[in-house]
C-alpha cells in the first residue's frame, strides 16, 4: 500500500484560487486507487450562498477513484503533485482505516472555517494523528511576521486577482492580520502544507520519501488587467473633481448620491458579515470606519437643508482623514485601493459641509 498527499495548483475560480489538498491511497495488489477529499460541498443547496455568507458551511470527506478525481484537474489544466509518505505498514493501515471511518455518513461532515479548519487542515491532522512519532516541521514561513492576509496575497498577486484581493481585504477583518505560528501556516493553505511535509521529520526519518509530478502543463503567463481597483477608484476621484467645476451641478449631485450609496452598501455588507457570521474572520473590520452603512439613509437627505446633514459630513470627513493619515500603521492591513476612496470621501464631505455652512451664513445675513 502507498499513501500520498496530493497538492493541486490554484484554479481560475475564486473558490479554487488557493489550490487544494487530498490524500491518495493506492494498493496495486488489490487494484485499489482511491482519493480521500475533505473539500466536498453541495453548491446545489438553494440556501448555499446564505449559509456561505453566515459561515455555516458543511463540508465533507468523500472517496472517489483516482482517475475520477484527476479528470477535473486535467480539464482545468491544473498541475497536481504527489508526496509519497514514508510510513511503515502499521501506520499505513491505521491511516487508511481512519480515512475509511471518516467517510461513514455519521463522521464525514464538518464545519468548514476559512483559516482554521479547511480541507488542508483536515488532511494534515489525520496524517499527524496516525503516525507513531510526532511530526517535526522545519520553519516554512517566508519572513518573520507573516500574517494570514500576507499568505493569501501570495496566491492572489501572481494571478493578478486584484478585484478579488480588494473584496477579500474589504470583507475580512483584523483577525486575518494575526501572525500564525509555523504549524498554523502549514495547516492553512495547500502550498504551505506541501512545503511543511517536504521537510517534515517523523522520529529519525523524513516523512516524504518521494515526490511525483502527477499532472503537469506548460506554464502560461496570466495577463494582467490594467483596470485594477486603484485605477478605477482614482478615475472616480478625478471624475468627482471634474464635476465639481461644472456650472451645472446635476452631474455632481448624481455622483454624490451614487458614490455614497455604493460605499453605504459596502458598509452594510461588512456589518452583515461582522454580525452574521458564526466564525470570527470578518469581525473587527476597520473598513467600517469609511464604509458607513448610514450613508444609505443620508443620500435621501443630500438635497435637504437640515442642519444635522453638515455635521454628518464633517464627522465623515474627519473619520476618513484619520484613516488615511494612519493608513500604514493600523493593525488591520487595508487594501491600497481604499486610499482613493478615502480621498473622495474627504473631498466630497468637506465640500458638502462647506456648502451648507455657507448657505446657512447667507440665510442669517439675509435675515
Amino acid at each position: 500500500m502507498e499513501i500520498s498527499l496530493l497538492t493541486c495548483a490554484p484554479g481560475a475560480d475564486l473558490y479554487s484560487i488557493f489550490g487544494h489538498t487530498a490524500i491518495r491511497v493506492r494498493d496495486a495488489r488489490r487494484g485499489m486507487d482511491i482519493v480521500y477529499n475533505y473539500g466536498t460541498f453541495d453548491d446545489t443547496d438553494p440556501l448555499f450562498y446564505v449559509h456561505f455568507t453566515k459561515g455555516i458551511m458543511n463540508y465533507s470527506l468523500s472517496a472517489e477513484t483516482y482517475d475520477s478525481f484527476m479528470t477535473e484537474y486535467e480539464y482545468e489544466h491544473r498541475p497536481v503533485m504527489g508526496q509519497v509518505l514514508n510510513l511503515d505498514c502499521a501506520e499505513k493501515n491505521q491511516l487508511y482505516e481512519a480515512l475509511r471511518k471518516n467517510t461513514l455518513e455519521e463522521n464525514r461532515y464538518y464545519q468548514y472555517h476559512f483559516h482554521t479548519d479547511n480541507c488542508t487542515t483536515r488532511a494534515a491532522r489525520i496524517i499527524e494523528s496516525n503516525t507513531k512519532d510526532s511530526l517535526w516541521y522545519e520553519n516554512i514561513l517566508p519572513t518573520p511576521g507573516t500574517s494570514y492576509r500576507d499568505m493569501i496575497h501570495e496566491y492572489l498577486n501572481p494571478q493578478h486577482q486584484y478585484w478579488s484581493k480588494f473584496g477579500i481585504d474589504m470583507c475580512l477583518g483584523m483577525n486575518l492580520d494575526i501572525k500564525p505560528s509555523n504549524i498554523q501556516a502549514i495547516h492553512f493553505l495547500p502550498a504551505y502544507l506541501f512545503r511543511g511535509m517536504d521537510h517534515a521529520i517523523e522520529g529519525n526519518k523524513r516523512l516524504v520519501v518521494e515526490k511525483q509530478r502527477l499532472l503537469s502543463f506548460p506554464e502560461t503567463k496570466i495577463p494582467g488587467n490594467p483596470f485594477t481597483p486603484v485605477v478605477a477608484f482614482t478615475i472616480l476621484l478625478m471624475l468627482g473633481i471634474v464635476f465639481y467645476f461644472f456650472k451645472n451641478k446635476k452631474p455632481l449631485l448624481i455622483f454624490d448620491i451614487g458614490f455614497f450609496s455604493l460605499i453605504g452598501l459596502f458598509g452594510l455588507l461588512i456589518t452583515a458579515l461582522w454580525l452574521g457570521r458564526v466564525d470570527d474572520v470578518c469581525r473587527n473590520n476597520i473598513n467600517i470606519g469609511w464604509a458607513l452603512p448610514t450613508h444609505l439613509i443620508v443620500v435621501f437627505f443630500i438635497r435637504k437643508k437640515s442642519a444635522w446633514i453638515k455635521y454628518y459630513f464633517l464627522i465623515t470627513g474627519i473619520l476618513a482623514s484619520v484613516l488615511l493619515i494612519g493608513f500604514p500603521w493600523w493593525p488591520q492591513r487595508m487594501n491600497a485601493a481604499v486610499c482613493p476612496l478615502l480621498a473622495i470621501i474627504i473631498f466630497r464631505s468637506i465640500c458638502l459641509f462647506l456648502k451648507r455652512n455657507y448657505a446657512e451664513k447667507n440665510i442669517i445675513q439675509g435675515s
